[in-house]
């Protein structure tokens, strides 16, 4: 088997799970693309070649997903504008420092936030009507988002794996508008990323062209399951994918 067909494998599953739970699919890439190959006979990549390849599928896959949702009335501009601005400076920033960092303080960043979002996913919280109008603290929002910008700029990820948890419990954003919205502002991070570890020469081009392969189908039909999937249901499996993966993190690492 060719690692480039394994690539696009595991890049469409990563970008269906993106484009269902709205997430950038950073969160499930990572360890995928970590442990798989190895498993399949094949050589391990790098942490930084991992968060490479990992910031071309959420680009393409966020980008895909944002138009669904965006059809179905999801995002809040101006939540997009606030939190966009600041994470595409913050990601830019992130993907810079990220050529300094060694492979273990990197795995170590990425299983502590899982494990972060993980704990705030089990928050229990009362469901807001999504048409009812959006307020949100934006000195709050900015802070928040800077922060997350920087840490998912350096480990590769578009940083939705912690935004959905922070929008829907310290922001108080409905899940559908949480969903739909974190996808286009991981859009934005992601590209920001992107361009951060272009400059540093961290991008291994016919890998990432493999994951784009993947990842524009899978994040498509991610896109349209989600629109008929119950909110409970979305939540809960958000809950468990992000503990799940911080779990096999923390015990690989």
């Amino acid at each position: 088997m060719n690692i480039v067909l394994v690539v696009i494998v595991l890049g469409f599953l990563g970008a269906f799970i993106a484009g269902m739970a709205g997430i950038g699919g950073a969160i499930i890439m990572v360890p995928l693309l970590y442990f798989v190959p190895p498993i399949l006979g094949f050589e391990q990549l790098s942490m930084q070649t991992v968060a490479g390849m990992t910031i071309v599928q959420v680009l393409i896959a966020t980008g895909t997903a944002a138009l669904v949702h965006r059809a179905n009335n999801y995002i809040n501009k101006e939540l997009v504008k606030w939190m966009g601005t600041t994470i595409i400076i913050a990601s830019f920033i992130g993907g810079l420092i990220s050529k300094y960092i060694t492979e273990y303080i990197m795995q170590q960043t990425f299983a502590v936030l899982a494990l972060i979002a993980a704990l705030m996913m089990f928050i229990p919280k009362k469901e807001k009507n999504e048409n009812m109008q959006i307020n949100f603290n934006k000195v709050l929002t900015v802070a928040s988002t800077f922060i997350v910008g920087i840490l998912s700029g350096m480990i590769g990820a578009g940083g939705a794996f912690l935004l959905v948890p922070i929008m829907l419990y310290i922001l108080n954003i409905p899940l559908r508008i949480t969903v739909g919205s974190s996808l286009a502002i991981v859009f934005f991070s992601s590209f920001a990323g992107f361009l951060g570890k272009v400059y540093t020469d961290q991008i291994v081009w016919n890998l990432a062209a493999a994951i784009v392969i993947g990842a524009i189908p899978g994040a498509y039909l991610g896109g349209k399951v989600s629109k008929h999937i119950p909110a409970n249901l979305l939540k809960g499996f958000l809950a468990f994918l992000i503990s799940g993966t911080a779990l096999k993190m923390w015990i690989s690492f």
